[in-house]
């Protein structure tokens, strides 16, 4: 069954009022263009997109409870706990309401649980898509603004970094996270999308490292 517009309307509503107190990084447009990436993604691989769609909805509506802990609590695992509730009563299958918790639940880049479905691989791949290239550089330095952290921090070593901190900067977030999304990719689509705007990160932080050494 195709989950009818209105459907559709009605959760992407439910969630959006999710947002309406989310940090800039990790607000409702972060859900919007993941959406738009499964979209992307989801029909080449072949996905249920009926899965996929509700499921990029929700992926991050526990985001505000993540952020509120200071890490303290996984926004993956809370996020699949209240989509239980929104999807209860949806006209889809219980394995397909299984397969949303499920995409959300393993969606998290940090997270412990590895996506199983190829739904949940789309969904990984595209909010980590959605982390990298031209977006996913803003991204992580609006994030460290958010959380008042320094420009840069070259008298630290990165790996004893603290995240939700002073040092959790725009270029730790690079080395610790961004840099490896592309070797985590899941699809074929995926790595091609990803591909490009890993290069592009590349080109961006060594010119950045050069310039904040007054090197260029």
């Amino acid at each position: 069954m195709v989950l009818s517009d209105f459907l559709l309307d009605t959760i992407k509503s439910q969630a959006q009022k999710l947002f309406e107190d989310a940090r800039g990084s990790h607000d409702w447009e972060h859900t919007l263009r993941v959406w738009r990436l499964c979209e992307k993604i989801g029909p080449v691989e072949a996905a249920d997109m009926d899965v996929l769609r509700v499921a990029a909805l929700l992926h991050d509506i526990g985001r505000s409870c993540q952020d509120n802990s200071q890490g303290k609590i996984c926004h993956a695992e809370k996020g699949a706990e209240m989509a239980s509730i929104i999807i209860k009563d949806l006209p889809l299958s219980p394995f397909q309401k299984a397969n949303i918790i499920h995409c959300i639940r393993t969606h998290r880049f940090r997270g412990h649980k590895t996506p199983e479905s190829l739904e949940a691989k789309v969904l990984f791949d595209a909010d980590k898509i959605d982390a990298i290239g031209a977006v996913g550089i803003a991204r992580a330095f609006l994030f460290a603004g958010e959380l008042g952290a320094r420009l840069h921090n070259p008298e630290v070593n990165i790996e004893e970094t603290k995240p939700y901190s002073k040092d959790d900067t725009g270029y730790r977030e690079f080395k610790l996270k961004l840099s490896k999304i592309k070797d985590r990719i899941m699809t074929n689509e995926g790595r091609r999308l990803a591909k490009e705007r890993h290069e592009f990160m590349e080109i961006f932080f060594n010119r950045f490292l050069e310039e904040y050494e007054g090197e260029r």
